[in-house]
């Protein structure tokens, strides 16, 4: 829902405070029975349970690109470019799985205003995406651009919702009863339930990162992940 004449979805503050620590709980259960579950298993090359020593966030944008432009291209029947520039060579400790999850959240929602932004079979403006690091860094940061119009600035702090979607209606209500499996894959829709964005903030936040984003409206929007090296920090655990 969006809204409603009683009370302002969007706008529910412990509800939201809420989620973020429900969330927040429930990525750290998983990823502690998952790293369990993986050091019971064949020792994998590069590998402690979960975490890959080498993680390359080249690799895991590549591949978030070929799966957000394979769902855009099953709903407009094409799909914009994406640039990749930046430290292509860099590799760093991280789950592989969480920053996937993270860019193809991002490209999605990318993909889709830029070609509702220019109408179908348009000539896209190519997507950006840059790979920041240094040896004197903090932190690993990925920055996703593009022109896809941006987004009104009274809709900016809504985009953190789970509950703010400008989805089609026709799909929040298909995808109420979505199976287990279809958030993280390539089978859920370009945009469903609108709570993408909240959760892949939660996944940046889990190991001492974050998810922001800039826009500008008429123009297009800039997203920022930051991307501690793990082995920096606590984990974050809800009060």
């Amino acid at each position: 829902y969006k809204s409603s004449k009683s009370v302002e979805f969007d706008t529910m503050e412990e509800t939201h405070a809420f989620l973020d620590r429900f969330y927040m709980s429930r990525i750290g259960i998983r990823v502690l029975i998952g790293q369990y579950l993986s050091l019971r298993q064949q020792p994998v090359e590069s590998y402690i349970g979960l975490i890959c020593l080498k993680t390359s966030p080249y690799e895991i944008v590549k591949r978030a690109i070929d799966d957000a432009a394979f769902m855009c291209t099953r709903k407009y029947g094409d799909a914009p470019e994406v640039i990749i520039t930046g430290r292509l060579d860099l590799t760093f400790p991280y789950v592989p799985t969480h920053l996937h999850y993270i860019m193809l959240e991002l490209l999605k929602n990318s993909m889709r205003a830029t070609v509702d932004w220019h109408g179908i079979d348009a000539d896209y403006p190519p997507i950006k995406v840059v790979i920041a690091d240094g040896k004197e860094n903090e932190d690993v940061v990925i920055k996703v651009s593009d022109e896809g119009g941006g987004i009104p600035r009274s809709n900016m702090k809504r985009i953190w919702s789970y509950l703010f979607t400008t989805a089609d209606p026709a799909i929040q209500e298909g995808m109420v009863a979505f199976n287990e499996n279809v958030d993280h894959s390539i089978d859920s829709p370009l945009a469903g339930l609108g709570y993408g964005l909240p959760i892949s903030r939660s996944y940046a936040r889990y190991f001492g990162g974050d998810l922001s984003l800039m826009s500008m409206e008429g123009h297009g929007t800039d997203a920022f992940v930051y991307l501690t090296r793990l082995g920096n920090s606590r984990e974050p655990l809800p009060i």
